[in-house]
């Protein structure tokens, strides 16, 4: 199964790839590390985002997409832009392709029940893309005790 991990930062939806068949994972090869939404914010610009996103995630295959949900309250509370995105992104509505929300606390669980198999610094990834690449893993993982 190939999961798209997304971490929503500003105006901008971090996206890392990781793919899992026959108990190993891999890390498919793309070009694009984010998308970004237009400054104005528009109906218009959040529907060209969007249909960009489900074009990147249908060019690669994605069964799967995971946010790491925004934070609500607090000190490192998301923006509303970044909910906005959040929200376009559940929104989605592909055939084939499954969109759920993991919040910083679950994905913390996961991780301590299921341990990285690897270091990140040892993925070929942008630091930038770490808490994609975790949330796409807690997905796997996630996904694995549910099945």
């Amino acid at each position: 199964m190939r999961i798209c991990g997304i971490e929503l930062t500003g105006s901008d939806a971090v996206v890392c790839l990781l793919n899992k068949e026959q108990g190993l994972f891999s890390l498919p090869e793309t070009r694009v590390r984010k998308l970004s939404l237009k400054k104005d914010h528009t109906r218009a610009d959040l529907q060209r985002f969007q249909a960009e996103l489900v074009d990147f995630l249908r060019e690669h295959g994605v069964e799967k997409v995971i946010i790491k949900e925004r934070l609500q309250k607090g000190k490192f509370a998301g923006g509303a832009i970044s909910f906005k995105l959040e929200a376009t992104i559940q929104l989605i509505a592909e055939p084939g392709i499954e969109v759920e929300l993991l919040s910083a606390t679950q994905i913390k669980a996961i991780l301590s029940n299921n341990p990285l198999p690897i270091a990140f610094a040892d993925t070929g990834l942008k630091q930038f893309q770490e808490a994609a690449f975790t949330a796409a893993y807690a997905g796997h993982c996630a996904n694995n005790r549910l099945a």
